[in-house]
């Protein structure tokens, strides 16, 4: 049991001690207090746990409810709580872009870009970066245009993001540059989380078939360059 006037951050440990213990009913009592209190870790937290069904019931309304709050605070780049902004934003922007069947929360495109270019522009968060490079690269909700398609997505693609880097050697290879644009894909594809992988080899693939022997032995010999000096 919290008590009453305790410290909102001593709250918040607690719940992060619970948590990390296994004791995640406690875990949520304690985070509830403190985002009641104005914590914004604890916050970001439980909007995680609902959004995961992770020892709560998966409950993607009170993650946006949640979300929406952080995002609507003001915290200065580079402070040691803007991770949480901008993490907010960009689950608010998924959210918004497919809308939450049952809920309020229905899909606004317009919403959803808006969430994604603060986050990119504000706060350099290099999710929000590769949706708005898909965002012009697509035209969703805005006139496509593939040079900000890639400069979004190359911003991205410098921070580690292997969906950037594939989006962007795709349309590489694509736009002429083949040996640059496979050698991005194949990197793109080892470093990438294996949910990400099957739509990243399909491309890969694809532009694999299309690229002559002399450009695919070059991409090969570029891509493990890539992958060993950790470059994009």
């Amino acid at each position: 049991m919290v008590e009453p006037g305790s410290s909102p951050w001593a709250v918040f440990k607690f719940g992060f001690s619970a948590y990390k213990s296994g004791h995640k009913d406690q875990a949520v009592e304690a985070y509830r207090y403190a985002a009641e209190n104005g914590q914004i870790g604890a916050q970001w937290k439980l909007a995680r746990m609902y959004a995961e069904g992770d020892g709560v019931g998966r409950d993607d309304y009170q993650a946006f409810k949640f979300f929406s709050e952080i995002a609507r605070q003001e915290v200065e780049p580079g402070s040691p709580e803007d991770t949480y902004i901008s993490d907010a934003l960009v689950a608010l922007g998924r959210y918004l872009k497919s809308g939450i069947p049952g809920s309020p929360v229905d899909a606004d495109l317009s919403a959803a870009n808006d969430y994604y270019m603060r986050a990119a522009a504000t706060y350099r968060n290099p999710d929000a970066q590769y949706e708005v490079g898909k965002m012009y690269l697509q035209g969703d909700g805005v006139r496509s245009n593939i040079r900000q398609a890639g400069r979004w997505l190359q911003l991205a693609a410098e921070k580690g993001h292997a969906g950037a880097q594939a989006t962007l050697g795709n349309l590489l290879f694509h736009s002429g540059k083949v040996t640059r644009g496979l050698a991005m894909m194949t990197a793109a594809l080892e470093r990438a989380a294996p949910t990400d992988q099957p739509w990243i080899r399909g491309m890969q693939e694809e532009a694999f078939a299309l690229a002559d022997e002399r450009d695919r032995r070059n991409a090969i010999l570029l891509a493990q360059d890539m992958l060993t000096k950790g470059s994009r």
